[in-house]
């Protein structure tokens, strides 16, 4: 059973995504603070997470640079277009505006949950397997080498494969990693990444949208 962990300081809300998500035939597991859910993230790893923004301790932006490799949708009331550009470009997977329609929640938690296939740290997309347990990453079965730098994009860009990427976006998720990757050298990575993943698998994983940035090719 896939598990989703509630992170929102609202009682009444909380209980009515348990409710929604227990329905589904999901797990669900409850944090009411910033604090406790980095805490509980230390104990117990879900396969989803909702966050609300406004909690007490840690809020929501301050916590979700501390979530590694879990699908964050953000549930917020705050619905202005420059906090969701500004929070999707930090990590978060999706953002729904409160108040939402729990059918749309619903689906839009099968699509993250598929994108990752139901695996914590295992993302796939025709052919192309990244393994953030392993840090391996296969094309087709044919094992890829890549560095340090080639791998963060990478494994930003599976972890959502219907998005498109913003090379700010880019540049801004991986450079904790890879603090050493700028705008002007990140052309040359991208250009070997999908070099060394054509060769391998045989075919163009990631492509580029003109004037945007890039997201992974048709699967």
């Amino acid at each position: 059973m896939e598990t989703i962990l509630i992170i929102d300081d609202d009682v009444q809300i909380g209980n009515m995504l348990e409710e929604v998500l227990t329905r589904e035939g999901y797990g669900a597991i409850r944090a009411y603070s910033g604090t406790e859910a980095l805490l509980l993230l230390e104990e117990r790893r879900p396969d989803l997470i909702l966050l609300d923004l406004m909690l007490p301790g840690l809020s929501g932006e301050e916590l979700l640079p501390h979530i590694k490799d879990i699908p964050v949708i953000v549930t917020s009331a705050k619905g202005d277009v420059a906090d969701k550009v500004k929070l999707l470009s930090e990590g978060a997977e999706d953002y729904l505006a409160k108040p939402f329609d729990t059918r749309e929640l619903v689906a839009r938690i099968k699509v993250r949950l598929r994108n990752t296939h139901g695996t914590a740290g295992v993302y796939s997309c025709g052919g192309l397997t990244v393994d953030t347990r392993s840090r391996s990453v296969t094309a087709n079965g044919v094992p890829v080498h890549l560095t340090n730098t080639e791998y963060a994009i990478l494994k930003l860009i599976i972890r959502d494969p219907d998005r498109v990427l913003a090379k700010f976006a880019i540049l801004e998720n991986i450079s904790i990693d890879t603090p050493d990757c700028t705008e002007s050298s990140l052309k040359t990575h991208m250009s070997h990444l999908r070099a060394k993943l054509r060769d391998a698998g045989g075919r163009e994983y990631i492509e580029s949208v003109w004037g945007i940035g890039f997201k992974m090719s048709g699967q």
